[in-house]
Parts: C-alpha cells; structure tokens; sequence
C-alpha cells in the first residue's frame, strides 16, 4: 500500500513540474509596450527561440528590428543585451504561464515593460 502511494504520489508530481516547464516556454512572439519617462509609449514586438538555457531573437520596435545579444535562460528568469545606438542594454525578464516582464535600464531611467503572447 505505502509503495503504491509513494508511487502515484512520484508520478503525479512529476507530471506537475513537466507541465510547468512546458508552460513556462519562451519561445514564440510576445508584443506589449513600454511607456518612456517623458510619457511616450511605444509598441514592442519581441521574437524569442529558447535552446536550452541560450536565448536568441530580436525586437521588433520603432527603431526597427534590433537582434538580442548574450541571451540567457535560468529557470524562469532570462537576460539579454540590445545594442541601440552603439550602447549596450542590459535587459532582465521573468517568464510566468501567459505574460513575461522586462526591465532595462536607459540612461539612468529604469523601463518596465509586461508582454503578452501573440497569436502565430
């Protein structure tokens, strides 16, 4: 009795943190916003492709599409750097099931940005 417990007990647990990985996947497009200092919000359309623990893809925004550079994934916490304009923007972010934040830091001026999947 105790065996078949610890039994199902292991594989339902299992099957839990298999489906949380699977719902934690950055790959795919993801579109949201960022909202400047002054005020202005721009649309944002980031392409991500998740290969193990590195990250790749590019943003997609007013300035055109700029690749993503030193990508990294840990768990569900993931980091990249952009280069706009010849400077070097570090960029951290947080994977949950249905959205993903990013924070950058500009000048001084810290950019919060939530995005959403996109539909394909």
């Amino acid at each position: 009795m105790k065996l078949k417990f610890l039994s199902t007990t292991t594989v339902l647990m299992l099957a839990v943190i298999a489906c949380f990985a699977i719902a934690l996947d950055i790959t795919g497009k993801w579109t949201g916003s960022i909202k400047t200092p002054d005020g202005n919000e721009f649309p944002l359309t980031y392409v991500f492709k998740a290969d193990g623990n590195n990250l790749t893809g590019s943003l997609q925004g007013p300035q055109g599409e700029i690749p993503i550079t030193e990508g990294k994934i840990d768990g569900s916490n993931f980091s990249f750097k952009l280069d706009f304009n010849g400077m070097a923007i570090t960029n951290t972010g947080k994977c949950y099931t249905d959205s993903l934040t990013i924070d950058a830091e500009v000048n001084g001026n810290k950019i919060h940005s939530l995005l959403k999947r996109a539909a394909n």
